[in-house]
């Protein structure tokens, strides 16, 4: 089979379109003949050598990805049968392989994706689309909030939009460049703005008026941009933490926050892990997730990928330069 391998960690240039040996599946395992997998931003970080404590860094060379969809082709002994055929979608958890044209997990992993739904779009929800259900279910959003939403056109971003619209709060899309905030305004946000560009929180403020003025931002960009967002919450507004694209977290003096009378809660870590902290958790996200993108209320935003150009789905990814979840198809 192809597949996309790490033999040193480093830059994108260090991913590898390369003929390797179809890996076969194990006890209680199956194999995936892949229609689709999931380039997260977490990956990027771990082929640089660096990544979060929870997961490993793999040995060296190894197929990244954690993410796939697409039909089972084999199973493994004591694996039931009635795998064989499925359309299925799986988060592979700290073990990679996902970037191949074959991909082997365990059964126990495993969610059948319905008829109606494509291949990347389940990949999408698997991951992307679980963490959203996680923030929102933290988030306690309601139709009364006024939510401020950066990197509106990412993967997380887009769906945190279509979810605060449908509830019927006002939405503050903001996203870099005009091409990104275009694609927000189709999701339905009242406000579509380019953060940016400087004076952007003026535009918010004119477009909001005094009646409705923000009350939580969610924040998944960090740096100057989220200090901005920080400074439209009215008192008791919520800064909701749970990235930082631009490279660290957005910084405030001791009792700045205090003095703003607004709050700022990581939804990363501890938070999140109380959700996702044991795999019943985890399945039950992926779960409600793949119902939300079935019954239309969550749609991801989709920007595919070649498998043999994986190298330049990180540069994108690294460079903010994509729009919705990266999927890379073989």
């Amino acid at each position: 089979m192809y597949a996309v391998r790490l033999h040193a960690f480093g830059g994108p240039e260090e991913l590898r379109y390369e003929e390797v040996a179809d890996p076969g599946p194990g006890a209680g395992q199956v194999r995936v003949a892949v229609g689709a997998a999931g380039v997260h931003v977490v990956d990027t970080v771990l082929r640089t050598g660096s990544g979060p404590a929870t997961i490993p860094l793999p040995e060296l060379p190894t197929v990244p990805g954690r993410e796939v969809a697409g039909t089972v082709d084999r199973v493994g002994p004591g694996t039931d049968p009635a795998w064989l055929g499925r359309r299925v979608v799986a988060h592979l958890g700290t073990v990679p392989g996902g970037y191949a044209a074959l991909a082997v997990t365990e059964a126990a992993r495993l969610h059948v994706v319905p008829d109606t739904m494509d291949l990347r779009t389940a990949v999408a929800m698997i991951g992307t689309g679980r963490t959203t259900v996680g923030i929102l279910r933290l988030a306690g959003l309601t139709p009364d909030d006024t939510a401020v939403v950066l990197a509106a056109a990412g993967g997380i971003g887009t769906l945190l939009v279509q979810y605060a619209v449908r509830l019927g709060a006002a939405v503050v899309g903001a996203a870099g460049g005009p091409d990104k905030t275009a694609r927000v305004r189709t999701l339905g946000a009242g406000v579509a703005v380019d953060y940016a560009r400087p004076g952007w929180t003026e535009d918010v403020r004119a477009a909001l008026g005094a009646e409705r003025p923000a009350t939580v931002v969610f924040d998944a960009v960090g740096g100057t941009a989220a200090r901005e967002a920080v400074g439209l919450l009215a008192p008791g507004g919520r800064h909701l933490v749970y990235g930082w694209a631009a490279g660290g977290p957005a910084q405030f003096a001791p009792g700045e926050l205090d003095a703003l009378g607004v709050t700022s809660d990581p939804l990363v870590g501890a938070a999140l892990g109380r959700l996702t902290g044991t795999s019943e958790g985890l399945r039950a996200l992926e779960s409600e997730a793949l119902a939300a993108a079935a019954d239309g209320t969550l749609r991801p935003a989709v920007q595919p990928f070649p498998l043999a150009e994986a190298a330049q789905a990180h540069r994108a990814l690294e460079s903010r330069a994509t729009m919705g979840k990266v999927v890379l198809v073989p």
